[in-house]
């Protein structure tokens, strides 16, 4: 890892035994405030996708952030990639299962067939919500060329739901 990535790696906050004990709880707030560190980190992001994707689909909510400045930086759209309920016209939606009940989330119907998907979020987890994003693609006729996310908490499996995701940062859930 470079000294720029190691820097911007250096500024998520942590939070001990939040939202519960023995939670060590990161927040990537202070990585998106540091013009440098958000320039680094987005990328490093795009790097292995670089002349690869159409538009860059960002997962609600900091998700959106990232693909924003990386849309915007390589001179692509980005697709909103809502929580089920937040937009007037979905043009598809996907279930998915959470530790304890489930959710879905909705696309409007802005892509092209066969357009080429870049999916960026904040944290790989438990992995459910990167799935479902995309499914979400695939349903909507489009193909996800990659999925990248900041942080990988590797002790929630994600990857075993998600398949290959390029991390920036990996850590372990608990404190």
């Amino acid at each position: 890892m470079n000294d720029a990535l190691a820097r911007a790696e250096s500024l998520i906050d942590l939070t001990p035994d939040y939202p519960e004990p023995g939670i060590l709880f990161r927040d990537i707030s202070p990585l998106l405030a540091d013009p440098e560190a958000l320039r680094v980190a987005c990328a490093a992001l795009v790097e292995p996708f670089e002349g690869r994707f159409d538009i860059v689909g960002g997962i609600e909510a900091r998700g959106f952030l990232l693909a924003g400045y990386v849309a915007a930086v390589a001179g692509v759209g980005v697709l909103p990639i809502r929580k089920a309920g937040k937009l007037p016209k979905p043009a598809a939606a996907v279930s998915y299962d959470l530790e304890y009940g489930s959710a879905a989330i909705e696309a409007p119907g802005v892509l092209k067939p066969g357009e080429r998907v870049l999916l960026l979020d904040d944290v790989l987890a438990t992995g459910g919500t990167l799935a479902a994003a995309q499914q979400l693609i695939r349903d909507l006729g489009a193909e996800v060329v990659g999925s990248a996310v900041v942080l990988e908490l590797v002790d929630l499996g994600g990857r075993a739901v998600a398949g290959d995701v390029h991390t920036l940062f990996t850590a372990h859930e608990s404190a």
